[in-house]
């Protein structure tokens, strides 16, 4: 009898206790459930970086140049951190009434305290989970000028390219700023993220050059087991990516978790149904590249599109990557080291489209979450458009000057040829990768 009354004692105390949560989450307080959702997200999207993004590309290079390419992840990690801390928050979310940038009220996260919040959660934790997207998205570029940059030339142009390009867009589009007024549909970062990152990967490849060698010479990857361990991470890293930008443990972050998985499932299987019917064998190389664009493709949509649509998008995804890749290499032969930009450029371009069309609500299975009141699929296609095209010449203007200045101050960006031949894990950190 003792038990049941202190049962029910309990009961009834739980009970009051839960009552002024429920009225302070209705005040507009702090959400309990969407705090701890955007917290694991934030550790998920860092997780991508470091060690995901780190140990994918560590192991598409040539053993003389892993720990180059690790430390390079790294030191943009740590660097942009800093950079997010002293104007990097401030530019992208700041309250500016300027369409264009937030301003620097918010410098050194000014106005940051503990009871700060944005929507129903802490503005610190809001703060920190774009932060990852700000550290991941220059070390994306990493990929394009592996082996033959020097690590003072990477460091200064991350910088300046996080400032000047990666913060001003995030503002344009997520921040209140013009894109983001005209409507455009980018969920958690086909432009912001993926554009930015593709097209700066495209100019750097440009001007810094090809490796010695190309492409006559074969530059296998070194450890596939490696690339393989980062790329799975990439894969459960992209929840927190994707679902974490609804900003809320709801239906949305939901929805966008699933068609985010089944995106980069179709587009590893595409590419290797691709590489099947070509070559007469699936490579595991492809698989992971596969995925890759399939989780690229999906990122600006997935909040947008239902099932059958993150099927679409990443069938898509996989077969336009593939070939751009197969071109950009074997066509045009620019030395994009590790495919950037036809994974991450052209499916951030492919996905970002596509979110125009799937968004629609009448496509029977195919159908998203609907157009916007007084939004018809050409007008918000228009807009798609403008979004991409925008963020792409800008981009690629920006990167050009920033390429050149770092040039002048680092006097050349490029390693010398005695230098690329060593390897990079040598000459610029004076350490092997490998005990051998």
């Amino acid at each position: 009898m003792t038990n049941k009354i202190f049962n029910r004692k309990t009961l009834v105390l739980a009970f009051l206790c839960l009552i002024p949560s429920v009225a302070s989450a209705q005040d507009g307080a702090i959400d309990g459930a969407n705090t701890a959702w955007i917290l694991t997200s934030t550790a998920l999207v860092l997780f991508m970086t470091l060690p995901g993004l780190a140990l994918f590309y560590g192991g598409l290079v040539r053993t003389r140049n892993v720990l180059s390419v690790l430390m390079q992840c790294f030191a943009i990690a740590v660097v942009i951190s800093i950079l997010w801390l002293l104007v990097g928050y401030s530019i992208a979310f700041g309250p500016s009434e300027s369409a264009y940038w937030g301003g620097l009220s918010k410098a050194m996260f000014s106005g940051v305290v503990v009871d700060s919040v944005a929507g129903d959660i802490p503005e610190t934790v809001f703060a920190s989970f774009q932060m990852t997207f700000a550290i991941i998205t220059p070390a994306l570029i990493v990929g394009a000028f592996a082996e033959r940059i020097k690590f003072s030339a990477m460091l200064l142009f991350s910088v300046l390219w996080t400032l000047f390009v990666y913060f001003p867009v995030a503002n344009w589009v997520w921040g209140g700023g013009w894109l983001g007024q005209m409507g455009l549909i980018d969920f958690a970062g086909g432009t912001v993220v993926h554009v930015t990152a593709g097209v700066g990967a495209l100019v750097t490849a440009l001007v810094i050059g090809q490796r010695e060698g190309f492409p006559d010479t074969p530059m296998m990857p070194h450890n596939l087991t490696m690339s393989f361990t980062g790329a799975a991470m990439l894969w459960v890293g992209w929840f927190g990516f994707n679902a974490g930008s609804a900003l809320a443990a709801d239906g949305s972050a939901g929805m966008a978790m699933f068609v985010t998985h089944i995106s980069a499932a179709t587009g590893a299987l595409t590419w290797m149904v691709i590489e099947w019917i070509k070559y007469g064998k699936p490579s595991g190389l492809g698989a992971i590249t596969g995925m890759v664009a399939g989780l690229a493709t999906i990122t600006p949509a997935s909040g947008s599109v239902g099932p059958a649509g993150g099927l679409i998008v990443g069938l898509c995804g996989g077969v336009i990557c593939y070939f751009a890749t197969t071109y950009l290499k074997q066509k045009v032969r620019i030395d994009d080291s590790l495919d950037v930009f036809p994974v991450h450029g052209v499916g951030g371009m492919v996905g970002t489209l596509l979110a125009g069309i799937l968004v629609s609500g009448n496509l029977g299975i195919f159908s998203g979450n609907g157009f916007a009141e007084g939004t018809s699929m050409g007008s918000q296609v228009t807009v798609q458009i403008i979004g991409i095209l925008s963020v792409a010449g800008y981009t690629a203007i920006l990167t050009f000057i920033l390429l050149k200045i770092v040039g002048f101050v680092t006097s050349g960006i490029r390693v010398t040829q005695e230098q690329e031949q060593v390897g990079l894990d040598i000459t610029d950190h004076d350490e092997k990768g490998y005990a051998m």
